[in-house]
């Protein structure tokens, strides 16, 4: 008889040294690794629990402080101030910026209060004078009000810095400083705050012309006439402008003034002025005094004659010069007036003057970057209507004047 064969059981092999062969001291290490482990643990755990429940409490308090619809302020609020609107903001955008302004308790009650308000869509960027902690419901209110808009700053083309009077009128039109401390003003809490004209031309005469952002190509000029602040006629290009009432006179300089450089390089003054080998300032210059001397029919021959006279060394004698640091407007001028040795007076000096007499409108500058060819060296206006004689030949400009004068447009000899 066969014995059967069982086979051997598998037994699991030792892992590691036998427990009988570790000493105390590496049992107890080992314990003690065991519990670390687990208190490592328990404290990362711990953190995370934290940090979830932390997460979960600020985003629920944003949450609920930008778009809770049940959260609104009452009442008249609690003090003035100013806020400004961006080009482009959506509704939200303008409710956020109101939000952290402390004007709205929630960016979706102002949402919700300007829902279906037409004037909303309509506003445009710029600064808004409001009121911290009013109901939604009133800050849309006091947005689509017209008289809410502050720093709106708009700027006529021909305006000079100062401001002039007519001596036939004594009406008084205000000079650029002018608009611009009255654009500055606001009402703020029963005090009405301005930049005022003293303190523009302040900055004007003493600040860098760095710091005003005058451009390259006026820093010359600029410098020649030292602290006087006339030295930055011209500069500022006519237009609309946002001005922040709580900038300083030298910050709103250079922001205006950097605008016009934009304006006046987009508008190919340099390229111009290198076909024409002249100055972009130069051309500014000239530009000036075409919108000063002429109506817009006929300022590209107003420019021709003025680089004809200039090519055949002649004055210009521009009545407009002289009247220009005498802040007045007056279609003739005196013999003691066109004797004063000014700057600007081109009676008595060669070239152009010092700097230009306004800020030239877009018709004017390119006149003076495209002038209108012909060999004019006189022009008179003749009539109430605006009527303009141009010529080379001065005894019919004489003849010219004399018309001018029965006409009522003259009583004293021009150009």
């Amino acid at each position: 008889m066969v014995d059967s064969v069982r086979p051997e059981r598998a037994e699991p092999a030792a892992v590691g040294p036998p427990r009988e062969r570790m000493s105390r001291i590496q049992r107890i290490r080992a314990e003690r690794g065991r519990k670390r482990r687990r208190f490592t643990g328990r404290i990362i755990l711990a953190v995370l629990v934290v940090v979830l429940v932390v997460g979960a409490f600020v985003g629920t308090k944003l949450w609920h402080s930008v778009f809770s619809s049940g959260d609104d302020y009452s009442g008249d609020g609690k003090q003035d101030i100013v806020i400004q609107i961006q080009a482009g903001d959506s509704t939200t955008n303008i409710g956020e910026t109101l939000h952290n302004q402390g004007v709205v308790a929630t960016v979706r009650a102002f949402v919700n209060a300007a829902h279906g308000n037409s004037k909303i869509t309509s506003i445009q960027p710029g600064y808004y004078r409001m009121r911290t902690e009013i109901p939604a419901a009133n800050a849309v209110e006091r947005l689509a009000d017209p008289n809410s808009r502050v720093g709106r700053l708009v700027i006529p083309e021909g305006r000079q810095l100062d401001d002039t009077t007519d001596m036939k009128t004594n009406v008084v039109t205000p000079g650029i400083l002018t608009l611009i401390s009255r654009s500055t003003c606001v009402d703020l809490d029963g005090t009405k705050h301005c930049v005022s004209v003293d303190d523009l031309k302040a900055a004007a005469g003493n600040s860098s012309p760095l710091s005003l952002s005058v451009p390259p190509w006026a820093t010359q000029p600029v410098a020649e006439l030292g602290t006087d602040h006339r030295r930055i006629e011209g500069l500022i290009a006519p237009g609309t402008f946002n001005v922040s009432p709580s900038s300083t006179p030298q910050d709103i300089l250079s922001g205006l003034i950097g605008a016009g450089a934009e304006v006046y390089t987009h508008s190919g003054l340099m390229d111009t002025a290198q076909s024409m080998k002249l100055s972009p300032y130069d051309i500014l210059v000239v530009a000036s005094l075409v919108q000063q001397e002429s109506n817009s029919q006929d300022f590209a021959k107003v420019a021709q004659v003025i680089y004809n006279r200039l090519n055949a060394h002649h004055t210009l004698e521009f009545d407009s010069t002289v009247n220009y640091p005498l802040d007045r407007r007056e279609v003739a001028t005196s013999d003691a007036d066109r004797a004063q040795k000014t700057p600007w007076n081109t009676y008595v000096s060669q070239g152009l003057p010092a700097t230009a007499i306004c800020s030239p409108g877009v018709d004017a500058l390119r006149a003076a970057e495209h002038p209108e060819p012909g060999d004019w060296l006189y022009f008179v206006t003749i009539d109430a209507q605006g009527t303009t004689l141009f010529t080379k030949d001065y005894k019919q400009h004489l003849a010219n004047i004399e018309l001018a004068k029965h006409n009522g447009v003259l009583d004293s000899t021009p150009r």
